[in-house]
């Protein structure tokens, strides 16, 4: 890969919960979004609550990252509801591998590039 190219993951977030729970935020099992390289979708007409968005923000930047095989953040996917009466999760699952150009994603030169 050229010296200017990195790689993150693209990731989807999908709402789970156990049979029968009650889920205070206002989304259903198996709602979802998907975040590609910095951008983050939602299908049309489906929102997420901003707590919610907020428990598992701080994640995925580093769940987007290659990471070492004994890393926790290689093996656990799922992100308790900041609500405590609520037993719904976020799980965060890797979808593709993209490439992307270092040039392409901010104006700040490599070390020894001009």
């Amino acid at each position: 890969m050229p010296d200017d190219q990195f790689q993150l993951w693209d990731l989807r977030v999908e709402v789970v919960a156990p049979k029968g729970a009650t889920l205070w935020c206002g989304a259903k099992v198996g709602d979802w979004f998907e975040l590609q390289g910095e951008m983050l979708h939602l299908p049309d007409g489906q929102g997420i609550s901003i707590y919610s968005l907020a428990s598992v923000l701080p994640l995925l930047a580093a769940k987007q990252r290659q990471a070492d095989p004994a890393d926790w953040m290689t093996t656990d996917a799922e992100i308790a509801c900041p609500d405590p009466n609520c037993t719904s999760r976020l799980k965060i699952t890797r979808t593709k591998l993209r490439t992307f150009r270092h040039g392409d994603t901010t104006a700040v030169p490599l070390k020894g590039t001009p």
